[in-house]
């Protein structure tokens, strides 16, 4: 009876969190005619967008051009007739440590952005020992495509997580450059020609000082299609999007795969500095800018994909249990509410509808059947999105089980002094995603 009135709860009073319409804003409103220039000296011109183009390729211009029709086209009847666009400065930063594996195939996809601005990247190689920043520099040379600028921040400052120590860097060396827009992404994203168009014209649209979009991650093999689609599940049951994007509401989260954030904003919010040893970086970093007055946004993405393979249940294990007890602010009492909470809520509805069919318990085997019915089609547009087979919703309560497994298994390691372990750095005491 609990388990299916706590679903029920959830169904209705969790932020709808078990729908995934949350999407990239639309943005029919958005221009930046040429009288306002952008926004100030940020905003890229005509002129530059062109020369863009040009260091791109052969062709690259005609896709430009297009580009910018299209984004008049869009912006609505009060853009047409003013002229081309004017599109803000973006600088791409991406933070990357031993990523070798991965770069060929995301790299490539940022380097042909067809972003009709002025547009940079920088990539952090952060300590790698696999040669990805000769790589990095060599698949620019070949492709051509938007100025790739490596560097190196050295080892990290006592107090620092590598990730945020590599991205101080990366963005200290973009603000030198005065760019309005910082897109922070992964080293394993791979985006789509136009993502980052989408994302400053929908970010313009809304005045959103931060937009982030959780990367489709990979489902491949067998333990992928078990564990993947429910990780983002869960996430959401967490941190309901709707909540997230509803101004006034105290709910903060982003993607750290896939983050556009205003310069402006993250100077006030005095990122990264603020948040230097955060494990849970993305969520920190969209709660300081939610405390220092941004409006942020977070959804599910359809230009973003994460390339990063993990094909054994060892590494989906890693993943997760390296800051589930972070998370949970490193507390033993919050742990064991979590256990209850996720054997109430996901293992006791089977439980029960066993105990009605071999028991002869014939109310705890419909309650229990509602309940798993319940959460089963909660899962459904999730695994849709995933586009998985349904028939792995009603797997949920084991998939539940590893995750219970994992989050204990974070806590021992913490306590081991192994803590949260990444890339060969081990953080023994990281802290949690600040409330405050």
């Amino acid at each position: 009876m609990g388990s299916l009135a706590i679903w029920g709860w959830l169904l209705l009073g969790q932020g709808c969190f078990w729908r995934t319409d949350q999407r990239l804003p639309e943005h029919e409103e958005y221009h930046l005619d040429a009288a306002e220039g952008g926004s100030g000296s940020a905003g890229a011109g005509a002129e530059a967008g062109t020369a863009g183009a040009e260091s791109a390729g052969p062709g690259a211009a005609e896709t430009e051009a297009v580009a910018g029709t299209e984004a008049v086209a869009g912006a609505g009847t009060g853009a047409r007739g003013e002229g081309r666009v004017r599109w803000p400065s973006v600088a791409v930063v991406v933070p990357a440590r031993d990523e070798a594996a991965v770069l060929p195939e995301s790299l490539p996809s940022l380097l042909a952005q067809t972003y009709p601005g002025e547009a940079e990247i920088f990539l952090i190689d952060d300590g790698s020992e696999d040669g990805t920043g000769g790589l990095a520099r060599e698949l620019s040379a070949r492709l051509g495509g938007l100025p790739l600028t490596v560097a190196s921040p050295g080892e990290p400052e006592p107090g620092w997580t590598g990730k945020l120590w590599a991205l101080r860097h990366g963005i200290a060396l973009a603000r030198a450059h005065d760019p309005e827009y910082l897109l922070l992404t992964d080293a394993d994203i791979a985006h789509e020609p136009d993502s980052l168009r989408e994302l400053v014209a929908a970010a313009r649209a809304r005045d959103l000082d931060l937009v982030s979009q959780m990367a489709r991650l990979r489902v491949a093999s067998v333990w992928e299609k078990l564990v993947v689609p429910a990780f983002v599940y869960f996430f959401a049951q967490l941190y309901p999007f709707r909540w997230v994007n509803r101004p006034g509401r105290r709910t903060a989260a982003a993607a750290g795969g896939c983050v556009l954030l205003r310069t402006e904003a993250a100077v006030r919010a005095q990122v990264p500095e603020s948040i230097h040893q955060a494990v849970i970086d993305d969520v920190s970093l969209a709660r300081a800018v939610q405390r220092s007055g941004g409006r942020i946004w977070l959804g599910l993405a359809e230009r973003v994909d994460s390339v990063r393979p993990y094909p054994r249940l060892a590494d989906l294990w890693r993943m997760v249990s390296r800051s589930a007890y972070a998370q949970l602010r490193h507390n033993p009492l919050v742990l064991l509410g979590t256990v209850a909470g996720l054997a109430l809520i996901y293992l006791a509805p089977p439980v029960a509808l066993g105990t009605g069919v071999l028991g002869g318990d014939t109310a705890a085997g419909w309650l229990g059947l509602a309940a798993w019915a319940v959460m089963t089609g909660t899962y459904i547009p999730m695994l849709r999105y995933y586009r998985q087979s349904l028939w792995l919703a009603p797997l949920l309560p084991l998939t539940a089980s590893l995750y219970l497994l994992m989050t204990v298994d974070s806590a021992v390691q913490h306590y081991r002094g192994r803590g949260a372990a990444w890339k060969g750095r081990t953080y023994s005491r990281p802290r949690a995603a600040p409330d405050r």
